[in-house]
């Protein structure tokens, strides 16, 4: 490796630094989690970390250009997230009243509806690439940089906010088993569910005027 243990410290600590930053993400945590507790919340964190380490290695390998060339696939895809939020949130609004063993059948498909919306976030994201492409340079010089020095990199870039989300999910997961009653639960389920509305209507807003 040409990068020194303490760059990639550093490194940790900003990325540590920028998760403590509330935003879509957080949000859409803890509704899930919320909803269905920590088992509804992990799906998504896992679908974030693959846009955590994709994103880096867009960065390293000066692929900026694609976001610039597709422009077309990210509006696309920033629809999709805005619908993914907007549906699971109408969901949980409209079955707000819902005893919790009812919504056992819906557990596999609801970890890969929290799977498919946190990846649908970060790639509908071209700003998290720009984090990146402008962060990068000034920890690492990304022209000597070999393949263990970009797995490092690429690593630390998905564990550390992973680590932190899983974190925030088990964290409302466990506080919400404490408030298992049917009222306090359906008045959980209505505030996730517009808490998912809202996240969907800022990535909608982000899509077209960020």
């Amino acid at each position: 490796m040409t990068i020194t243990s303490a760059s990639l410290l550093l490194y940790a600590g900003a990325m540590g630094l920028l998760w403590l930053t509330p935003g879509p993400v957080w949000v859409a945590i803890t509704a899930r989690a919320l909803s269905g507790g920590f088992a509804s919340a992990w799906p998504l964190s896992l679908g974030v970390a693959l846009g955590d380490l994709v994103w880096p290695l867009f960065a390293i390998f000066g692929l900026a250009w694609v976001v610039d060339q597709w422009s077309g696939f990210t509006d696309a895809l920033s629809l999709v997230a805005v619908a993914l939020f907007i549906g699971m949130g109408v969901l949980l609004i409209r079955h707000s009243g819902d005893p919790i063993s009812s919504d056992r059948r819906l557990t596999r498909p609801g970890r890969w509806a929290g799977f498919a919306a946190g990846v649908a976030a970060v790639f509908a994201n071209p700003k998290a690439v720009l984090f990146y492409m402008g962060a990068l340079p000034g920890f690492f010089d990304l022209r000597h940089v070999t393949a263990p020095d970009i797995a490092a990199i690429a690593a630390i870039s998905m564990l550390v906010p992973l680590a932190g989300n899983l974190a925030l999910g088990l964290a409302v997961g466990t506080a919400r088993a404490k408030l298992a009653t049917p009222e306090r639960l359906r008045l959980i389920n209505l505030i996730s569910g517009g808490l998912l509305i809202a996240v969907g209507l800022v990535l909608l807003g982000l899509s077209f005027y960020g």
